[in-house]
Protein backbone atom coordinates (compact mmCIF):
# COMPACT_ATOMS: atom_id res chain seq x y z
CA UNK A 1 0.00 0.00 0.00
CA UNK A 2 1.20 3.29 -0.80
CA UNK A 3 2.07 5.23 2.16
CA UNK A 4 1.21 9.11 0.93
CA UNK A 5 -2.08 8.05 2.69
CA UNK A 6 -0.68 8.11 6.18
CA UNK A 7 1.51 11.20 6.02
CA UNK A 8 -0.35 13.24 7.99
CA UNK A 9 0.27 10.96 10.81
CA UNK A 10 4.38 12.20 10.44
CA UNK A 11 2.37 15.91 12.07
CA UNK A 12 -0.29 14.77 14.37
CA UNK A 13 1.07 15.67 17.77
CA UNK A 14 1.22 12.49 20.43
CA UNK A 15 -0.01 10.79 22.11
CA UNK A 16 -2.38 8.81 20.11
CA UNK A 17 -5.63 6.51 20.41
CA UNK A 18 -5.73 3.64 18.28
CA UNK A 19 -9.24 1.45 18.89
CA UNK A 20 -10.01 -1.69 16.58
CA UNK A 21 -13.44 -3.38 17.17
CA UNK A 22 -15.89 -5.23 15.59
CA UNK A 23 -18.20 -3.09 13.72
CA UNK A 24 -20.76 -5.56 12.19
CA UNK A 25 -24.16 -5.03 11.70
CA UNK A 26 -25.69 -8.17 10.98
CA UNK A 27 -28.41 -8.40 13.74
CA UNK A 28 -31.49 -6.81 15.01
CA UNK A 29 -29.92 -5.06 17.61
CA UNK A 30 -26.70 -3.88 15.92
CA UNK A 31 -27.24 -0.04 17.11
CA UNK A 32 -27.75 -1.68 20.72
CA UNK A 33 -24.79 -3.34 20.70
CA UNK A 34 -22.44 -0.67 19.47
CA UNK A 35 -23.24 1.30 22.42
CA UNK A 36 -22.36 -1.60 24.79
CA UNK A 37 -19.23 -1.85 22.35
CA UNK A 38 -18.40 1.99 22.74
CA UNK A 39 -18.59 1.81 26.78
CA UNK A 40 -16.04 -0.90 27.02
CA UNK A 41 -13.85 1.02 24.55
CA UNK A 42 -14.61 4.30 26.54
CA UNK A 43 -13.55 2.61 29.72
CA UNK A 44 -10.09 1.27 28.52
CA UNK A 45 -9.41 4.52 26.82
CA UNK A 46 -9.74 6.34 30.00
CA UNK A 47 -7.82 2.95 32.29
CA UNK A 48 -4.96 3.89 29.65
CA UNK A 49 -4.88 7.38 30.38
CA UNK A 50 -6.95 8.85 26.84
CA UNK A 51 -7.48 12.85 27.60
CA UNK A 52 -11.13 13.34 27.85
CA UNK A 53 -11.49 15.15 24.38
CA UNK A 54 -10.16 12.92 22.48
CA UNK A 55 -11.59 9.92 24.18
CA UNK A 56 -15.66 12.37 22.95
CA UNK A 57 -14.44 12.78 19.87
CA UNK A 58 -13.52 9.22 19.27
CA UNK A 59 -16.99 8.48 20.42
CA UNK A 60 -18.33 10.67 18.54
CA UNK A 61 -16.37 9.36 15.98
CA UNK A 62 -17.98 5.54 16.82
CA UNK A 63 -21.61 6.67 16.53
CA UNK A 64 -21.62 8.93 13.65
CA UNK A 65 -19.94 7.10 10.42
CA UNK A 66 -22.68 5.18 8.59
CA UNK A 67 -23.57 1.71 9.69
CA UNK A 68 -22.06 -1.22 7.72
CA UNK A 69 -23.73 -3.96 5.51
CA UNK A 70 -23.17 -6.92 7.49
CA UNK A 71 -19.52 -8.25 9.11
CA UNK A 72 -17.29 -5.38 9.25
CA UNK A 73 -14.50 -4.16 11.69
CA UNK A 74 -14.47 -0.67 12.63
CA UNK A 75 -10.64 1.56 12.96
CA UNK A 76 -10.38 5.01 14.37
CA UNK A 77 -7.00 6.66 14.80
CA UNK A 78 -7.14 9.72 16.77
CA UNK A 79 -4.29 12.64 17.92
CA UNK A 80 -4.43 14.91 20.60
CA UNK A 81 -6.20 17.09 17.76
CA UNK A 82 -8.66 14.96 16.93
CA UNK A 83 -9.73 11.90 15.13
CA UNK A 84 -7.20 11.20 11.53
CA UNK A 85 -8.84 7.74 10.40
CA UNK A 86 -12.71 6.50 11.15
CA UNK A 87 -13.40 4.28 8.44
CA UNK A 88 -14.58 0.67 8.25
CA UNK A 89 -12.18 -2.74 8.01
CA UNK A 90 -12.91 -5.30 5.55
CA UNK A 91 -13.46 -7.77 8.51
CA UNK A 92 -12.66 -7.33 12.10
CA UNK A 93 -9.13 -7.67 14.04
CA UNK A 94 -9.11 -11.18 15.79
CA UNK A 95 -10.20 -9.04 18.79
CA UNK A 96 -10.48 -5.73 19.96
CA UNK A 97 -7.46 -3.43 20.22
CA UNK A 98 -7.15 -0.42 22.32
CA UNK A 99 -4.02 1.53 22.36
CA UNK A 100 -2.86 4.72 23.99
CA UNK A 101 0.51 5.57 22.60
CA UNK A 102 2.98 8.06 21.76
CA UNK A 103 2.64 6.48 18.05
CA UNK A 104 -0.63 6.05 16.40
CA UNK A 105 -1.21 1.75 15.56
CA UNK A 106 -2.09 1.34 11.54
CA UNK A 107 -0.92 -2.44 11.36
CA UNK A 108 -4.36 -3.47 11.06
CA UNK A 109 -5.72 -1.01 8.40
CA UNK A 110 -2.47 -2.14 6.22
CA UNK A 111 -4.50 -5.45 6.94
CA UNK A 112 -7.67 -5.37 6.63
CA UNK A 113 -8.46 -1.43 5.41
CA UNK A 114 -10.78 -0.30 2.32
CA UNK A 115 -7.98 1.14 0.38
CA UNK A 116 -9.68 3.15 -2.86
CA UNK A 117 -7.08 4.94 -4.83
CA UNK A 118 -7.88 7.77 -7.24
CA UNK A 119 -9.87 5.85 -10.03
CA UNK A 120 -11.95 6.44 -13.12
CA UNK A 121 -14.45 4.44 -14.13
CA UNK A 122 -15.83 5.03 -17.66
CA UNK A 123 -18.92 3.63 -19.18
CA UNK A 124 -18.78 3.25 -22.49
CA UNK A 125 -20.31 2.47 -25.83
CA UNK A 126 -19.79 3.50 -29.34
CA UNK A 127 -21.91 6.76 -29.37
CA UNK A 128 -19.20 8.18 -26.34
CA UNK A 129 -19.25 7.66 -22.48
CA UNK A 130 -19.75 8.18 -19.16
CA UNK A 131 -16.79 9.09 -17.29
CA UNK A 132 -16.64 9.24 -13.59
CA UNK A 133 -13.48 10.01 -11.61
CA UNK A 134 -13.10 9.35 -7.93
CA UNK A 135 -10.21 11.90 -6.62
CA UNK A 136 -9.62 11.96 -2.76
CA UNK A 137 -13.33 10.22 -1.97
CA UNK A 138 -14.83 13.22 -4.35
CA UNK A 139 -16.93 12.33 -7.62
CA UNK A 140 -16.83 14.26 -10.61
CA UNK A 141 -19.12 12.84 -13.85
CA UNK A 142 -19.17 14.25 -17.73
CA UNK A 143 -20.54 12.15 -20.68
CA UNK A 144 -18.50 12.51 -23.82
CA UNK A 145 -19.98 12.57 -27.10
CA UNK A 146 -17.70 12.17 -30.20
CA UNK A 147 -20.24 13.74 -31.66
CA UNK A 148 -20.41 11.79 -34.79
CA UNK A 149 -23.33 10.30 -35.75
CA UNK A 150 -25.09 7.76 -36.56
CA UNK A 151 -23.31 5.33 -34.95
CA UNK A 152 -25.59 2.64 -35.93
CA UNK A 153 -26.16 1.01 -39.13
CA UNK A 154 -29.48 1.89 -40.57
CA UNK A 155 -31.82 -0.48 -41.93
CA UNK A 156 -33.95 -0.11 -44.84
CA UNK A 157 -34.36 1.37 -48.28
CA UNK A 158 -33.76 5.12 -47.00
CA UNK A 159 -29.95 5.02 -47.53
CA UNK A 160 -30.29 4.47 -51.32
CA UNK A 161 -27.98 7.06 -53.64
CA UNK A 162 -26.26 7.89 -50.37
CA UNK A 163 -22.82 6.75 -49.80
CA UNK A 164 -21.92 2.82 -47.68
CA UNK A 165 -23.78 3.64 -44.33
CA UNK A 166 -21.70 0.86 -43.15
CA UNK A 167 -18.41 3.74 -43.82
CA UNK A 168 -19.92 6.32 -42.52
CA UNK A 169 -21.50 4.49 -39.01
CA UNK A 170 -17.34 3.23 -38.36
CA UNK A 171 -16.14 6.37 -38.64
CA UNK A 172 -18.51 8.03 -36.78
CA UNK A 173 -18.57 5.48 -33.99
CA UNK A 174 -14.38 5.87 -34.26
CA UNK A 175 -14.45 9.72 -33.76
CA UNK A 176 -16.26 8.93 -30.69
CA UNK A 177 -14.30 6.33 -29.33
CA UNK A 178 -11.19 8.66 -29.80
CA UNK A 179 -12.83 11.77 -27.95
CA UNK A 180 -13.29 9.17 -25.22
CA UNK A 181 -10.19 7.78 -25.14
CA UNK A 182 -8.67 11.54 -25.17
CA UNK A 183 -10.79 12.42 -22.35
CA UNK A 184 -9.68 9.28 -20.59
CA UNK A 185 -6.12 10.09 -20.97
CA UNK A 186 -6.40 13.98 -19.53
CA UNK A 187 -8.24 13.14 -16.80
CA UNK A 188 -5.26 10.48 -16.36
CA UNK A 189 -2.76 12.54 -16.75
CA UNK A 190 -3.81 15.70 -14.76
CA UNK A 191 -4.99 13.74 -11.95
CA UNK A 192 -2.11 11.00 -11.86
CA UNK A 193 -4.37 7.87 -12.09
CA UNK A 194 -3.14 4.71 -12.37
CA UNK A 195 -6.62 2.93 -12.16
CA UNK A 196 -9.27 2.73 -14.84
CA UNK A 197 -11.96 0.77 -14.75
CA UNK A 198 -14.51 -0.43 -18.09
CA UNK A 199 -17.94 -0.73 -17.97
CA UNK A 200 -19.74 -1.82 -21.33
CA UNK A 201 -20.19 -4.45 -24.07
CA UNK A 202 -17.48 -6.52 -25.04
CA UNK A 203 -16.54 -4.80 -28.37
CA UNK A 204 -16.87 -1.28 -27.06
CA UNK A 205 -14.22 -2.08 -24.14
CA UNK A 206 -12.07 -3.72 -26.68
CA UNK A 207 -12.19 -0.83 -29.29
CA UNK A 208 -11.34 1.93 -26.21
CA UNK A 209 -8.66 -0.15 -25.50
CA UNK A 210 -7.38 -0.72 -28.80
CA UNK A 211 -7.82 3.62 -28.85
CA UNK A 212 -6.42 4.61 -25.79
CA UNK A 213 -2.00 5.20 -26.12
CA UNK A 214 -0.04 2.35 -25.28
CA UNK A 215 1.09 3.52 -21.65
CA UNK A 216 -2.72 3.78 -20.57
CA UNK A 217 -3.44 0.11 -21.77
CA UNK A 218 -1.77 -1.56 -18.34
CA UNK A 219 -4.04 0.56 -15.85
CA UNK A 220 -7.24 -0.74 -17.39
CA UNK A 221 -9.42 -3.16 -15.88
CA UNK A 222 -12.49 -3.98 -17.71
CA UNK A 223 -16.01 -5.13 -15.59
CA UNK A 224 -18.37 -7.44 -16.80
CA UNK A 225 -21.48 -6.18 -15.68
CA UNK A 226 -23.34 -4.64 -18.77
CA UNK A 227 -23.89 -2.02 -21.32
CA UNK A 228 -24.49 1.56 -21.55
CA UNK A 229 -27.59 2.54 -21.36
CA UNK A 230 -28.69 -1.01 -20.52
CA UNK A 231 -29.92 -0.63 -17.13
CA UNK A 232 -26.72 -1.87 -15.75
CA UNK A 233 -27.09 -1.73 -11.91
CA UNK A 234 -24.77 0.64 -9.81
CA UNK A 235 -24.58 -1.14 -7.11
CA UNK A 236 -23.46 -4.22 -9.16
CA UNK A 237 -20.69 -1.67 -10.79
CA UNK A 238 -19.45 -0.84 -7.45
CA UNK A 239 -18.99 -4.23 -6.41
CA UNK A 240 -17.12 -5.60 -9.15
CA UNK A 241 -14.66 -1.95 -8.84
CA UNK A 242 -14.28 -3.34 -4.70
CA UNK A 243 -13.61 -7.02 -6.34
CA UNK A 244 -10.86 -5.11 -8.58
CA UNK A 245 -9.23 -3.21 -5.82
CA UNK A 246 -8.88 -6.43 -3.69
CA UNK A 247 -7.56 -8.44 -6.54
CA UNK A 248 -5.07 -5.39 -7.04
CA UNK A 249 -4.06 -5.27 -3.55
CA UNK A 250 -3.75 -8.86 -3.61
CA UNK A 251 -1.53 -8.80 -6.65
CA UNK A 252 0.80 -6.02 -4.66
CA UNK A 253 0.92 -8.24 -1.68
CA UNK A 254 2.41 -11.05 -4.16
CA UNK A 255 4.46 -8.80 -5.91
CA UNK A 256 6.60 -7.80 -2.53
CA UNK A 257 6.55 -11.20 -1.55
CA UNK A 258 7.97 -12.49 -5.12
CA UNK A 259 10.55 -9.32 -4.59
CA UNK A 260 11.41 -10.39 -1.56
CA UNK A 261 11.70 -13.76 -1.77
CA UNK A 262 13.87 -13.45 -4.90
CA UNK A 263 16.14 -11.10 -3.48
CA UNK A 264 16.93 -12.73 0.18
CA UNK A 265 17.42 -16.08 -2.21
CA UNK A 266 20.26 -14.72 -4.44
CA UNK A 267 21.18 -12.51 -1.77
CA UNK A 268 21.71 -9.12 -4.09
CA UNK A 269 21.96 -7.24 -0.90
CA UNK A 270 18.08 -5.41 -2.32
CA UNK A 271 16.00 -7.19 0.45
CA UNK A 272 16.63 -7.86 4.10
CA UNK A 273 14.75 -9.07 7.04
CA UNK A 274 14.88 -8.89 10.80
CA UNK A 275 14.92 -6.17 13.37
CA UNK A 276 18.20 -4.78 13.63
CA UNK A 277 18.62 -5.31 9.59
CA UNK A 278 15.49 -3.30 8.79
CA UNK A 279 16.37 -0.50 11.09
CA UNK A 280 19.60 0.03 9.34
CA UNK A 281 17.99 0.60 6.26
CA UNK A 282 15.16 2.77 7.42
CA UNK A 283 18.13 5.23 9.05
CA UNK A 284 19.77 4.83 5.68
CA UNK A 285 16.71 5.92 3.54
CA UNK A 286 17.00 2.45 1.80
CA UNK A 287 13.69 0.75 1.91
CA UNK A 288 11.44 0.78 -1.04
CA UNK A 289 8.68 -1.52 0.60
CA UNK A 290 8.40 -2.75 4.07
CA UNK A 291 6.40 -6.43 4.78
CA UNK A 292 5.19 -6.47 7.97
CA UNK A 293 4.45 -10.35 8.92
CA UNK A 294 3.40 -12.02 12.61
CA UNK A 295 5.83 -11.66 15.58
CA UNK A 296 6.51 -7.83 15.14
CA UNK A 297 3.79 -7.03 17.75
CA UNK A 298 5.65 -8.52 20.18
CA UNK A 299 9.20 -6.72 20.06
CA UNK A 300 10.47 -2.88 20.97
CA UNK A 301 13.33 -0.94 19.65
CA UNK A 302 14.87 2.29 21.03
CA UNK A 303 14.98 5.40 19.70
CA UNK A 304 16.87 8.72 20.36
CA UNK A 305 14.22 11.81 21.30
CA UNK A 306 13.72 13.10 18.24
CA UNK A 307 12.61 9.61 16.74
CA UNK A 308 15.38 10.39 14.32
CA UNK A 309 17.54 6.92 14.57
CA UNK A 310 15.97 3.73 16.00
CA UNK A 311 17.46 0.35 16.68
CA UNK A 312 17.15 -2.75 18.45
CA UNK A 313 18.71 -2.06 21.68
CA UNK A 314 20.99 0.77 23.65
CA UNK A 315 24.08 -0.38 22.35
CA UNK A 316 23.39 -0.42 18.80
CA UNK A 317 22.00 2.73 19.23
CA UNK A 318 24.85 4.17 20.99
CA UNK A 319 26.70 3.14 17.95
CA UNK A 320 25.09 5.12 15.58
CA UNK A 321 26.28 8.44 17.89
CA UNK A 322 22.53 8.47 19.22
CA UNK A 323 21.44 8.58 22.99
CA UNK A 324 18.67 6.36 24.10
CA UNK A 325 15.78 7.88 25.33
CA UNK A 326 12.86 5.93 24.97
CA UNK A 327 11.87 2.51 24.25
CA UNK A 328 8.91 2.03 21.86
CA UNK A 329 6.54 -0.79 20.28
CA UNK A 330 8.27 -2.10 16.97
CA UNK A 331 4.78 -2.41 15.34
CA UNK A 332 4.46 1.49 15.71
CA UNK A 333 7.25 3.15 15.07
CA UNK A 334 8.56 1.06 12.24
CA UNK A 335 5.92 1.99 10.03
CA UNK A 336 5.82 5.19 10.82
CA UNK A 337 9.39 5.89 9.77
CA UNK A 338 8.62 4.04 6.28
CA UNK A 339 6.16 6.48 5.74
CA UNK A 340 9.04 9.07 6.50
CA UNK A 341 10.96 7.90 3.38
CA UNK A 342 8.46 7.36 1.36
CA UNK A 343 8.45 3.06 1.51
CA UNK A 344 5.20 1.30 0.63
CA UNK A 345 3.70 -0.54 3.54
CA UNK A 346 2.88 -4.14 3.17
CA UNK A 347 1.33 -6.65 5.30
CA UNK A 348 1.47 -9.95 4.48
CA UNK A 349 0.20 -13.40 5.14
CA UNK A 350 1.23 -16.61 5.19
CA UNK A 351 3.50 -16.96 2.26
CA UNK A 352 6.45 -15.33 3.32
CA UNK A 353 7.54 -15.22 7.24
CA UNK A 354 10.42 -12.52 7.78
CA UNK A 355 12.77 -12.89 10.76
CA UNK A 356 11.35 -10.86 13.48
CA UNK A 357 8.02 -10.63 11.41
CA UNK A 358 9.61 -7.77 9.34
CA UNK A 359 11.37 -7.53 6.35
CA UNK A 360 12.20 -5.04 3.70
CA UNK A 361 12.85 -4.56 -0.41
CA UNK A 362 15.10 -2.05 -0.70
CA UNK A 363 15.99 0.72 -3.06
CA UNK A 364 19.60 0.35 -3.17
CA UNK A 365 21.99 -2.19 -1.03
CA UNK A 366 23.27 -0.19 1.74
CA UNK A 367 25.99 -1.13 4.43
CA UNK A 368 23.76 -2.76 6.97
CA UNK A 369 23.86 -3.73 10.32
CA UNK A 370 24.07 -6.94 11.25
CA UNK A 371 20.74 -8.52 13.13
CA UNK A 372 21.37 -8.75 16.97
CA UNK A 373 20.89 -12.32 18.20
Amino acid sequence: MESDRFRRLLDAPAPFASVYFDDSHDTQDAAAQLDLKWRALREQLEQQGADESVTAEIGQAVMDLPAPVGRSGRAVVASAEGVLFNEHLIRPTAETVVRVSELPYIVPILELGFYFPDYLSVVVDHAGADITTHINGTLRSETVDGGGYPVHKASGAETAGYSDPQLRTDEAAGKSMCAVADRVSEHADDAGIDLIFVVGEVRSRSDLLATLPERMRDRVIPLHVGARHSGHDHDEVQRAIKAGLVKRRLNVIDNAAERFTAEIGRQSGLATEGLGAVCSALRQGAVDTMIIGDGLDDLTVVADEDLTTVAPNADVLSEQGAAPAKTLRADEVLPLLAISVGASLVRTDERIAPADGVGAVLRYAPTLQPPVP
